[in-house]
This record gives structure tokens, sequence and C-alpha cells, in this order.
């Protein structure tokens, strides 16, 4: 028999993750709906089938596989069109799993027809580029003119658009003139003529606007309302434009750059156009409310001139009252004039009055007086100062006299000197044997010459 397995051995054997079928779905529709984008794909539709429900079971095929697709009532709702088994298909939808049945499907989100499909890539394209260069830019919206005089329609002369635009231009205003410039709005030659045509009605100011209409159709038979050409004739147009295309679905690039979209032609013609009955409301509002301020403004005048008529009076009796107003003025102003000559003459006696007493006569004689009083004493301290002044010399006359050399020299004494080096000789030594002198005597002056020089002075 073989061993017992033990407990270590049992539990080396690895633990089985079992997957049941329901996880293994959801995971499964997991990796699917994470995994894939929005992807768009073209094939041809098989076995459609319409849901009471109103959802659209079909499958999408080529020459090799088929895969199957599922398309809900909201989004089946926003399609132009029915499509029908074996149509050639163009969708936008999303990568799921259908657990129920263990099934992969395609959740659909838009479709058109194949054909449509690269002519709607290419429309973004030109759409895109236009717009980066601005041409569908708000600010360059003009607004419309309230009451256009004339209008410039272009549009197809036959089909139902123009009938229809002409009928509500003319319920709704019918004064306003319509020039209709004939353009065909699809197939060859459609492009040019309506660029043309705008390009006509704006260099030649043809009207106050411009309205550019046509029916409903295909991406194909709209094909010139996105051409480039109209979409570029449209922006330089000088004249205020209004584009009204088809249906309300229905969208084109001339829309975007026009001044006004309309989601129809009729549509278009009411934007355009006023509305009679709302301007004759308006007018008879205004001619009420005008009637009114008439007959207001008149009542006031009324009570204006009867008021002016109670104070009408007659010219003779006004002068009469200007005469007496006159006349009482008159005396007035004399009284005034009395009254003011008599301040005056007041007045002026005050001030002569204030001008004799601050005269300066008697301020000048008074003056004068104390001038002769002082003149009178300055003589007498002169004459006084002078007697003092000789006495004074006379005696310091008598003192220098007495101390004069003069003096001396009449008691017998003689001044030596020995002209011209030494007016004084004062010293035996500053003569010489022979020298020449001069002698001062108290009268009178003798020259004499030196015979003998005595230094010591005692001889005889």
């Amino acid at each position: 028999m073989p061993a017992a397995e033990s407990p270590a051995h049992s539990a080396a054997v690895p633990t089985r993750d079992v997957y049941s079928v329901s996880r293994l779905a959801l995971e499964v529709r997991s990796l699917l709906d994470t995994g894939f984008a929005l992807l768009w794909l073209e094939g041809e539709i098989g076995n459609l089938t319409a849901a009471a429900s109103g959802h659209l079971y079909f499958t999408l095929k080529d020459s090799r596989a088929q895969v199957r697709c599922v398309m809900f009532r909201s989004r089946v709702q926003l399609l132009r069109e029915r499509p029908r088994s074996g149509d050639q298909v163009l969708l936008r939808a999303r990568v799921s799993f259908y657990e129920d049945r263990g099934e992969f499907q395609l959740l659909v989100e838009h479709l058109e027809p194949a054909g449509d499909g690269a002519l709607r890539r290419a429309l973004e394209e030109l759409k895109a580029r236009l717009d980066a260069e601005g041409l569908f830019d708000v600010a360059r919206k003009r607004p419309l003119p309230a009451l256009p005089g004339k209008l410039v329609l272009v549009t197809s002369p036959r089909g139902a658009a123009v009938h229809d635009v002409l009928t509500t231009l003319a319920r709704r205003w019918p004064a306003l003139e319509v020039l209709l410039l004939p353009v065909p709005v699809q197939g060859e030659g459609a492009v040019s003529a309506i660029a043309n045509a705008i390009d006509l009605a704006s260099e030649n100011a043809l009207g106050d606007a411009l309205l550019l209409v046509r029916g409903g159709g295909s991406l194909e038979d709209l094909a010139a309302f996105n051409d480039e050409q109209v979409v570029r004739a449209l922006a330089r147009c000088t004249l205020p434009t209004v584009v009204g295309v088809g249906h309300e679905v229905d969208f084109s690039l001339a829309d975007l750059v026009a001044d006004q979209r309309a989601p129809t032609p009729t549509a278009a013609a009411e934007l355009v156009a006023p509305d009679r009955a709302e301007w004759l409301t308006a007018l008879a509002q205004h001619q009420w409310r005008l009637l009114r301020a008439l007959q207001h403004q008149l009542g006031r005048q009324q009570q204006r001139v009867d008021y002016l008529a109670r104070r009408l009076v007659h010219p003779g009796e006004r002068l009469s009252r200007l005469s007496d107003d006159l006349a009482r003025l008159q005396r007035r102003l004399s009284l005034a004039t009395l009254a003011c000559l008599e301040r005056r003459r007041t007045h002026q006696e005050r001030v002569l009055m204030r001008l004799r007493a601050a005269s300066p006569m008697r301020r000048i004689m008074d003056g004068a007086s104390r001038l002769d009083a002082a003149g009178r004493r300055l003589a007498r301290a002169q004459q006084q100062r002078l007697r003092a002044s000789r006495e004074a010399l006379a005696g310091t006359g008598a003192r220098l006299h007495v101390l004069s050399p003069l003096a001396t020299l009449g008691r017998g004494y003689a001044i030596v000197s020995r002209p011209p080096d030494i007016a004084v000789v004062q010293s035996a030594a500053q003569l010489a044997v022979g020298d020449r002198v001069r002698l001062r005597l108290g009268t009178g002056a003798a020259d004499a010459r030196i015979e003998t020089i005595d230094p010591t002075g005692h001889g005889d």
C-alpha cells in the first residue's frame, strides 16, 4: 500500500483559483471596455432587427469577419434615416461584452452612410482650418438692419425654398424690395455661381442685407454650402448675411460664417424682415401715446393762455402805472440826494474842525519861540566861553613868557648857532677856531667868528 501522505506534502499542493463563469464574463467585459478607445468602423449591415424597445440589432461585416452590434433607442432617434440590411455604413462604437450570451459586441453611438463618412471627414478638416483663421468668430458677426429697404435673395428660382421665402417676406413686410439673384444650389457650377452672386451683391451694394437659402438634402446635396469658395465669399461680403439651409437638423459651414443662421429658409425670411403686425401694433401704441402727449400739451397751453389773459393790462393803464412809479422814484431820488448832500456837509465840517485842531502853525510858532530862546542862550554861552578861553590863553601866555628863552635873552644872554648844520650850539666842542656863528640877542642878532675856544668855560 502506498504510504499515507504526510501533512508537509499536502501543504505543498498549490491552491487553485477557480473562476466562475460570471467572474470571467465580468473580467472580459472590463478588459474590452478599457482596452479599446472609441472606434470608427466601416462595413456592411446584415441581419438588421428593430426591437419593440426601439433598439437596433445587426451585424457589421466585411469579406472575412463579422461582429454583433447594438444601437440603443436614444441614438437611433438621432438618425436622419433608418439603415437597411446591405447598406455600407461608417459607424462610431465602443467595444463591449454581453455576459448573458457570452459574446462581445459593439455599442454603436453614431451611424452614417459610408460615402458620407469620407465627405464628412474632409468637411471637418476644412471646418477646423477655417475656424483657425477666425472666419467663424462671434466677434465678426454683424447685426441685421432693423428696417431694411432692399433685400438680396440668392437661391434657386425653382423649388419650395424661394416660394416660402417670398411668401413670408410679402406677409411680414410688403414694402420690402427683393432682388433675386438666381443660382443653382447643387450640382456642377453651383459653387462658382453662388460665390459670384455674393460678390456681385457685395461689390455693388445691391441691398441692405443678403439672404442665402435652399431646401433640405443629403450631405452631398449641401456640398456647395460647405465649399470653401462659398464660405470665403460670405466672409468677405460687406452686407449682413443670413443663411437658411434645409431643415432644423441640416447644418453647413455657410451657417457658421454667416452673421445669422436660420434653421429653415422660412425662418431666415422671418429673421431679416420686420413683422408688419408688430410694427403696426407698436405704431398704434406710439400714436396713442403721441395723441395723449399732444392733448396734455394742448391743455397746458390753454391754461397758460387763460393765466396770461387774466394778467393782460391795457397799455394806457400800464403807462399810467409806470408814470406814477417814475414820479415816486424821482421824489425818492431827490430826497436821497438832499440827505446825501447834508451828510457830506456835516462830515466836511467835522473834518475841518479836526484839521484846525491838528494844524501845524501853532507847533511852528512854538518851535520858533523855542528856537529864538535857544539861540539867545547859545550866544550868551558862546560869549562866556570865549571870555573864559581868552583869560585862560592870557594866563598861559604869561606863564610861557616867563619860561621862554627870549626872556632870558633879555637879561643879557645870547643863543649861538652855526648855520647851516647846528641850530643851537650847546658845547664848545661843537665849534672850531675860525667858525662863523650867529648870535641871537634879546634884541636883534649878530654874526661873529671864533677866535679861541675854552672847553672848560673858566677862561677870561
